[in-house]
């Protein structure tokens, strides 16, 4: 049996050639431009750790707490915490009041764009209420 075509052994021996070149002048600067990004990510102003680019903002506020107890401004160790609340760590609570102030606006605009059709039926004639 053979060991394969000529197309096949070309398209090995290129691939073996090219993981012994290595990487690319490009790849090497997008990969250090890469980590220095990540390097500095999240990083404490006080006490100078660094944090993962994934980090939580409840893993912030815990480092705080365990790090820094005296600090009450979060934004003094990490300017990212600035609206964070410690009692809502995912914003389920500043949702839903943002949500139903939302919905209060609209049904006030509707309340008024009826009571305008309202207003515009007394106008034209017609009589409030039953007929008796």
């Amino acid at each position: 049996m053979g060991k394969g075509s000529n197309v096949q052994k070309a398209q090995a021996a290129r691939e073996r050639n090219q993981k012994k070149m290595g990487k690319s002048d490009e790849e090497r600067k997008a990969a250090a431009a890469k980590a220095a990004k990540d390097a500095a990510a999240k990083k404490c102003l006080i006490c100078l750790q660094t944090f993962m680019v994934n980090v939580r903002p409840p893993a912030l506020h815990q480092h705080i707490v365990a790090k820094h107890p005296d600090i009450t401004d979060f934004t003094k160790c990490f300017p990212e915490l600035a609206g964070f609340d410690p009692n809502d760590p995912k914003g389920e609570k500043a949702a839903a009041a943002a949500k139903a102030a939302e919905d209060k606006k609209k049904a006030k605009a509707k309340k008024a764009a009826a009571s305008a059709d309202l207003d515009l039926l007394l106008d034209a004639g017609l009589k409030k209420g039953k007929k008796k």
